[in-house]
């Protein structure tokens, strides 16, 4: 019997979203093919916002654009099945990884990091989680194909987009719209696929040369998948998402636009003690752009931005009580983050010198209420717990020392503060007082970094070696969700220290008109590294967390080949490997070894090609030790994967994509998991890891007007 077949049982609240289901869908559906077809589809053509063909191809592998830099369309289709939020689509890149759930809204990892040691911003702004055990990690809230465009910059290599971003920086991005005349524009797609997959895009516009108004619309659901072993895995999810943008271009060097948006929904888990019964989230914000204010003065730019999680967990929406254990009744925890948050920058041009240099400050406060029963959490008040504050100047500055060398260098400083309203810990016969109850702790943290980039005079080759160093204030999770914190201490908010990163990025870039290749290499020292130990107690599983030193090192290269003018082949190998050094163990929740190969035949309009992706086995672990919201249960073997696609692009306008993912419907899982609900505090019933989908097909349908 799967370990899932006892989540399968309908609760009266179930039965009755299973009996309005098909109504559901059939809403959201007409609401969004009556967008499309209301919507005048004029193109005016002086429209440069966003490129309207559609490419006839399913991508499998993206290559950088610059040295660290990744810069990618999350519109266009990829192998495997289209991404349902930011953290499944990031998983395609190579270096990432993601800590899995189930269905949806899982935590990615880059190069082996996790949690705040990404950056991961959202039209500039940080829309951050609530749930102390990262059931609603940043990317459960994105959509990614309702953006234009992705940036990824890996390890410490820039300044400009907030703290802390010792493994990466991520921008998920909208670009301004740009009429040159009156005029309108329609995106919309529609996917289907196995396991109940059907998702709706909209996302039109209409606007001149003065200005613009963008709605974008979206719903995204699937049913429990089956793996490879034919098991059903409690993965069900319902989402949708609505943003407007008003745009004022009074010429063509200022923008003025207001945004916002709304969103919710509700996700089944297979590795939690609880589902996700509620996402909303709010969104505002407002920027202004300034170009060619002068010969030098070359861009200013300010933005002010505002987010706000509503995050409900509980046992009963949609899975049934267990009726043993922690879990036996009904029971419900309510979160919510309210963030806040500004930014200011210019932009410098002198003869071979670049500028960037500004401010930004965020703020975000969190509340929580909970109660056993059904519904009962709505009438209590919401508790705050945690205030976090962070103010900070930046500049990053760029030298054309010669024509094919550039020197690239960033410093930044910020003053970080938190603020402990906790007057208990711990529930039930185990609450106490809480001994930093209204305590502020702060701490002041550098950063900064320096990288060369050299073009060969006689190679179409760019080489490049940075150093960079990041100095990390704990977050949300790492203070306030521990059970305890170092040994001697009086709890985690009192005694974890700043996370301290010093890492060495190298590699080289080749590019010619049949051949792209890359490599890119890093060596890190962490001080002070935040790591979670787990132990079983009476209570369930109980967590410390702790300050080592660990080091780390790894690196990521590919290459894409076109053999004729039809065929293409492309292939990436990503690799990190971590230590701690404290204990001279392995550094737990390490992704291992993760090659992937493809080939593509392509026409003009038409293309079909192969992905195989091969994981090495895990044998580097460190077990009962992770993070806050996983730890390695055991080693894991290798596997392979293949999956086939195509896509045919009728006309301009019209473009149809499919794929069959995991065509031998192989029973596999990923070393990242959450098997057994470590880190939230529920017993481990059942430590295995969440296997993977089964054999998966899919169509997406793209139009463009």
């Amino acid at each position: 019997m799967s370990r899932f077949s006892a989540d399968t049982r309908l609760s009266p609240a179930q039965a009755s979203f299973t009996q309005n289901e098909s109504s559901i869908r059939y809403r959201h559906a007409t609401a969004i093919l009556c967008g499309a077809l209301l919507t005048p589809p004029v193109l005016a053509d002086g429209h440069t916002g966003h490129p309207e063909e559609l490419s006839p191809t399913v991508i499998t592998a993206i290559a950088p654009s610059s040295p660290l830099t990744i810069v990618t369309n999350p519109k266009d289709p990829r192998q495997p099945v289209p991404a349902s939020d930011g953290s499944d689509y990031l998983k395609t890149i190579p270096g990432f990884a993601q800590v899995r759930n189930g269905g949806t809204n899982g935590d990615p990892v880059l190069r082996g990091m996790f949690g705040s040691r990404l950056n991961i911003l959202t039209n500039g702004g940080m829309m951050l989680g609530a749930c102390p055990g990262r059931m609603d990690a940043p990317t459960s809230y994105i959509s990614p194909q309702t953006y234009d465009k992705l940036t990824v910059i890996k390890g410490p290599q820039t300044v400009l987009w907030g703290p802390g971003a010792s493994a990466g920086t991520i921008l998920f991005d909208r670009e301004p719209e740009s009429f040159g005349e009156l005029g309108t524009r329609v995106n919309a797609s529609v996917l289907a696929g196995s396991n109940g997959r059907f998702d709706k895009v909209v996302d039109a516009a209409a606007g001149g040369p003065l200005g613009y108004v963008r709605v974008i619309g979206n719903t995204a659901q699937a049913d429990d998948y089956k793996d490879g072993n034919n098991d059903t895995v409690a993965s069900r999810y319902d989402k949708w998402n609505g943003d407007v943008a008003l745009g004022w271009t009074p010429d063509a060097d200022t923008l003025l636009e207001l945004t916002a948006g709304k969103g919710d929904g509700e996700a089944r888990y297979a590795g939690r003690g609880m589902d996700g019964s509620q996402f909303k989230r709010e969104s505002l914000g407002l920027r202004f752009e300034k170009s060619n204010i002068s010969d030098v003065l070359e861009k200013l730019e300010a933005q002010v931005y505002y987010n706000y999680a509503d995050h409900v967990m509980d046992n009963y929406t949609l899975r049934t009580p267990s009726g043993i254990g922690m879990m036996a009744g009904p029971m419900a925890s309510s979160v919510d983050r309210r963030t806040l948050g500004a930014r200011i920058k210019g932009t410098w041009r002198w003869a071979d010198v670049q500028l960037i240099s500004g401010i930004d400050a965020q703020t975000n406060e969190h509340r929580q209420r909970s109660a056993m029963g059904v519904d009962t959490y709505k009438d209590l008040p919401y508790t705050k717990d945690a205030d976090f504050h962070n103010y900070g100047v930046f500049g990053e500055l760029t030298w054309y020392a010669a024509e094919r060398d550039r020197l690239i260098s960033g410093a930044r400083l910020d003053r970080a503060s938190a603020k402990d309203f906790r007057q208990t810990t711990g529930s039930g016969m185990m609450t106490r007082p809480n001994p930093t109850a209204d305590d502020t702790r702060a701490d002041t943290l550098p950063s900064g970094f320096i990288r060369y980039e050299h073009d060969l005079a006689e190679s179409p080759t760019t080489l490049y070696a940075g150093v960079g160093h990041t100095q990390r204030f704990p977050d949300y999770w790492e203070l306030f969700s521990p059970n305890s914190g170092p040994v001697g201490s009086v709890n985690a908010f009192d005694s974890i220290k700043p996370e301290k990163t010093t890492q060495l990025d190298f590699g080289l870039q080749y590019k010619t008109e049949d051949l792209e290749a890359w490599a890119s290499g890093y060596v890190g020292q962490v001080r002070d590294y935040i790591l979670f130990n787990y132990t079983p107690g009476m209570m369930g599983m109980t967590s410390q967390a702790e300050n080592i030193d660990a080091r780390v090192m790894g690196g990521e290269l590919g290459a894409a080949y076109n053999f004729t003018d039809h065929w293409k082949a492309d292939a990436t190998l990503a690799y990190a490997w971590g230590k701690n050094s404290s204990d001279g163990s392995a550094l737990p929740q390490m992704p291992p070894l993760d090659a992937r190969f493809g080939l593509t035949y392509s026409e003009d309009n038409w293309s079909a090609g192969a992905l195989w992706r091969v994981v090495a086995a895990q044998n580097r672990i460190d077990q009962n030790k992770g993070n806050v919201v996983g730890k390695d249960f055991d080693k894991t073997p290798g596997f392979g994967v293949f999956s086939l696609n195509g896509a045919y692009r009728i006309n301009q306008h019209w473009k149809v994509s499919s794929g069959v993912d995991n065509l031998f419907g192989k029973a596999y899982a990923e070393h990242l998991n959450l098997a057994g609900n470590a880190g939230f505090g529920y017993p481990a019933n059942d430590p295995q890891a969440i296997k993977e989908p089964g054999r998966t097909l899919w169509t997406k349908v793209d139009m463009s007007f």
